[in-house]
């Protein structure tokens, strides 16, 4: 297990999963299958943490809830109600506040600039666990899960079907930051932002690589896994211009069947059963949507750790 006196991450915020470097993001990824395989230490011993939670959630705040107590720590939970995040008091008043009485703040935001904000204010550590822009936490539950399955990242052709979303924005980069190919195929006007593109290309030093698929059927061919996500995602209204946009973009067991034999099917989840997949797949023996989920739990307990634990 990684030693704090060398940890390169203790102490600071992650609000993208391009704030770690390939080497710290595979630390985090290591420690995680440690903490799994034996007794987590019990290093948030005395410690509280705020979960600053704009958006309702059922994987994240069990998630990190559960964490925080096995690694010995405490958790305080505070809704948009109770908090008003800009609205009720500014922002930076809320950094500052929380700074003087917890040790770390996990907050789950609409707004992305948000979390800067309160990154730029806190004293302590701030963790995204979720913006409009990432959802990196995900995507170390993802890397872990692959790895899982699949013993490496490297090498693997991982094809995402979709929007290009939040999900899809951490997932790219840090694929490419683990020496993956990643490929994206997503409807004209629902595409990843150019900022994330521009990133995720700048880490194919790393021997991975990005890019874009004319279609569904061109990134899932020959790939080791198959990734979806809603196409409305919590907070935005569904449209017919977005139903009609996303018409062919649907994971159904056709679509993976132009993947590997052995390929896995992953998806975040709230997953929308008949709209971007299908139940054969994602209820199918391919599918580790399930293992994704648990995985929230030791990727996270692997990140507060190295973030904000003690020896």
């Amino acid at each position: 297990m990684t030693s704090l006196n060398k940890n390169a991450l203790h102490g600071r915020s992650f609000l993208s999963i391009a704030d770690v470097s390939p080497a710290e993001l595979t630390s985090i990824l290591t420690t995680a299958r440690a903490q799994k395989k034996r007794k987590f230490p019990n290093s948030l011993r005395g410690k509280s943490l705020a979960l600053l939670f704009e958006k309702p959630s059922l994987r994240t705040k069990v998630s990190f809830s559960v964490a925080i107590a096995q690694l010995g720590g405490h958790s305080v939970y505070l809704g948009q109600n109770e908090v008003g995040l800009g609205q009720r008091e500014s922002i930076a008043d809320v950094a500052r506040t929380l700074s003087r009485y917890v040790q770390g703040i996990v907050a789950r935001v609409f707004a992305h600039q948000s979390l800067i904000e309160l990154a730029e204010h806190a004293k302590v550590p701030v963790i995204n666990a979720l913006s409009d822009v990432e959802h990196p936490c995900q995507a170390l539950a993802d890397f872990l899960t692959i790895q899982e399955h699949k013993k490496t990242i490297r090498g693997l052709r991982i094809a995402y079907v979709g929007d290009g979303n939040n999900i899809a924005a951490s997932l790219a980069q840090g694929a490419v930051m683990l020496g993956a190919d990643f490929v994206i195929a997503s409807p004209k006007r629902y595409e990843l932002p150019g900022s994330i593109v521009r990133t995720a290309h700048g880490f194919t030093k790393t021997g991975g690589s990005f890019s874009k698929a004319n279609t569904p059927e061109d990134a899932v061919r020959g790939a080791d896994v198959v990734y979806t996500d809603v196409w409305t995602s919590m907070g935005d209204e569904p449209s017919k211009q977005r139903t009609s946009a996303f018409k062919g973009y649907q994971v159904t067991s056709k679509l993976m069947a132009l993947a590997k034999k052995d390929a896995i099917f992953m998806h975040d989840l709230p997953a929308h059963r008949g709209e971007e997949v299908v139940d054969e797949v994602i209820d199918g023996p391919q599918s580790v949507v399930f293992d994704q989920a648990e995985n929230r739990l030791h990727a996270q307990r692997a990140l507060l750790h190295l973030v904000l634990g003690t020896r």
